[in-house]
């Protein structure tokens, strides 16, 4: 039987990061024994159903710094007994970024991995501990690496990249056995803050199950009213204001439109209120939170797809959206702004269009063309999927992930996998 491999997790299950459950789900089913450690309770009320499938037994650490405080105090103790050196150690190292970090955030983080390791790593066989996100998660994620000895890595995504100081930063990427991080965008910057660094980078895009996000056979003709998808987290990175203000645009045009937006988000309520101070309301409609196979269905309904996409004042930006893959895979062509690694799956004039983030003006264009295009719309649609079946297979890109962790854990290895 393999070793186990450690997964540290902001919560889980959560419902926009269908992609790490399906990892752990498929690694599962490579032969790899998983341990999950989340940070946090779920705060959805209903999961995607795979999570379901995984069998990896999850530990909740404690979350609230005061709440939790006295769940958290005794294993700090008896670690501090049982490993004086890695106890003094991972305190000086959590010292180093205290200065210029939130120290309350740092506090807790050394907590929980302190918790993690007096109760579970000591106890345990777990060889490989990973961390998803690089910025809370990994913190726990090294400090528990350091406390145990057991190797870690980390997976580095979008805002957990650019909303992290560079040399806090930096310093995990130096400690840790290697960094995985889902767009080549993401690895050159990187590379750029870590030029120094051995520690090897590899880019691994996150994927879709193919099977369940597939062209129909028969690809339906355009309908009128044009139907419009946009599927988003309704926060400032998605850059729904752009959004509806091409919307507007278009209305403004002639165009007859029936725009469904499915997400939900803090800026729930400006969106709503942009949406009726635009006199859209009877062509937009939003339909909060659905379950991938609602979502499905709606891409088979539409003959657009739209983000605004957007770099947030606070640096948060997307990396690759999932849905623009998605959307890609079920034959249903795309438009987007030109902002971080979206040239890398709208592929301009190939696989979709992309346009300069913020235009409405733009943005608008773009969706017109594509509605009017059926020459362009055609060349879209076979481009984007031959460009989704060969580089955004999940179950191709976790065997490659497996073959990583592999090479650097040998004992985490099914037996036959490659």
């Amino acid at each position: 039987m393999p070793a186990v491999l450690g997964y540290v997790l902001k919560g889980f299950p959560r419902i926009s990061e269908t992609f790490i459950a399906n990892e752990i789900l498929q690694l599962e089913e490579l032969g790899f024994t998983l341990r999950l450690f989340s940070m946090r309770q779920p705060r959805e009320n209903f999961s995607h159903p795979m999570v379901k499938k995984i069998k990896a037994q999850v530990t909740y650490l404690p979350s609230e710094l005061l709440l939790d405080f006295p769940r958290l105090l005794l294993p700090n103790i008896f670690l501090a007994v049982k490993r004086p050196g890695p106890y003094l150690r991972t305190l000086r190292s959590a010292a180093m970024g205290v200065k210029k970090d939130n120290p309350l955030a740092t506090l807790k983080h050394l907590l929980q991995a302190r918790y993690l390791t007096n109760r579970v790593l000591l106890r345990e066989k777990i060889s490989h501990l990973h961390g998803h996100f690089a910025h809370s998660p990994t913190s726990v994620t090294m400090f528990a690496a350091e406390l145990s000895g057991i190797p870690f890595s980390f997976t580095a995504h979008a805002k957990d990249i650019y909303t992290t100081k560079a040399e806090k930063l930096r310093r995990k990427v130096d400690r840790a056995a290697f960094v995985v991080t889902c767009t080549r965008h993401n690895r050159a910057y990187l590379e750029n803050i870590a030029p120094a660094s051995s520690t090897p980078l590899h880019c691994l895009y996150h994927g879709i199950d193919l099977e369940l996000f597939r062209r129909p056979q028969r690809q339906p003709a355009s309908h009128q009213p044009a139907k419009i998808l946009t599927v988003a987290r309704l926060t400032a990175k998605k850059g729904l204001p752009t959004v509806y203000r091409a919307l507007a645009l278009l209305h403004a045009a002639g165009l007859h439109f029936q725009h469904t937006l499915v997400g939900d988000g803090e800026e729930r309520g400006v969106i709503l209120a942009l949406i009726d101070a635009l006199g859209l309301s009877d062509h937009c409609r939003w339909l909060g939170t659905l379950s991938h196979d609602q979502v499905v269905e709606l891409f088979v309904e539409s003959d657009l797809f739209v983000l605004g996409c957007e770099i947030a004042a606070s640096g948060d930006r997307d990396g690759i959206p999932n849905v623009l893959v998605e959307s890609l895979a079920m034959g249903v062509p795309a438009v987007a702004p030109a902002v971080s690694a979206i040239p890398e799956i709208l592929l301009d004039g190939e696989t979709g269009l992309t346009v300069p983030p913020g235009n409405p003006q733009a943005l608008s264009q773009a969706m017109t063309r594509l509605l009017a295009d059926t020459g362009l719309r055609r060349r879209l649609i076979d481009g984007g999927v031959k460009h989704v079946r060969e580089n955004f297979n999940n179950r191709s890109l976790t065997r490659q992930l497996a073959a990583i962790f592999a090479a650097h854990n040998p004992a985490l290895l099914p037996e036959n996998l490659f």
